[in-house]
């Protein structure tokens, strides 16, 4: 969990360092367009691996949840599958910002 923390705390130092370069006022130049494009890949990054661990831990948890009780496992499956498309779409929010935002 430490690790995890440390990570995302570097991360986020690392993008705000970027940030002030990728908004820059007067004309992209190439330098600041290849940040946007990084900038995008990083937050696409997260996105998925933020979503693989929300599904990851949807499924366990839905599971976890019909091995206890087979005789609920209808009404464990729409509400997960329902959790995991909610959980999906939040990604593709994030690939769809970040074609938006490509360089170039």
């Amino acid at each position: 969990m430490r690790k995890a923390l440390t990570t995302a705390f570097l991360t986020a130092i690392a993008l705000c360092l970027f940030a002030p370069a990728a908004f820059a006022a007067e004309g992209a130049t190439e330098g600041a367009s290849s940040l946007i494009g990084f900038g995008a890949a990083i937050g696409l990054g997260i996105a998925a691996a933020g979503g693989a661990l929300g599904q990851g831990r949807t499924a366990a948890a839905a599971l976890e949840g019909i091995a206890r009780n087979p005789g609920a496992s209808d009404k464990i499956f729409t509400p997960m599958i329902l959790g995991l498309a909610l959980i999906e779409s939040l990604v593709i929010y994030a690939l769809l910002i970040a074609f938006i935002y490509k360089p170039g």
